[in-house]
């Protein structure tokens, strides 16, 4: 089965991740197949970046995110655009809208 999950990056106590496509069987930070995207849990608010085009791809192709990585997309709003995607709406106009969400949250985040 293939995952998509964090894999830790970063200094003792400074921790970012990347999230990453792996195999279930492969250790946390080993072997994986695709880099998605990153997150920061350090940055107020957080720091979320996905290239949600290859995510929709790996979901379609069976790929089940980890418990962390849906309360991740969850809270961007990933799944409930992946489930309009598969009721058929266009994949540009969704991931223009995804767009303009990252936009909006960086923009918070540099104004704190």
């Amino acid at each position: 089965m293939v995952r998509i999950r964090l894999r830790r990056t970063g200094l003792k106590g400074q921790a970012s991740y990347r999230i990453i496509v792996a195999d279930k069987e492969s250790p946390r930070d080993g072997r994986f197949l695709d880099i998605l995207g990153y997150y920061n849990p350090r940055t107020e608010p957080f720091t979320f970046n996905v290239e949600e085009e290859r995510v929709y791809d790996w979901m379609k192709k069976g790929a089940q995110p980890s418990d962390s990585v849906a309360q991740l997309f969850r809270s961007v709003g990933l799944f409930e655009r992946f489930e309009r995607l598969k009721t058929g709406e266009e994949l540009d106009t969704l991931v223009k809208e995804a767009e303009e969400v990252y936009k909006k949250h960086t923009s918070n985040q540099k104004t704190n």
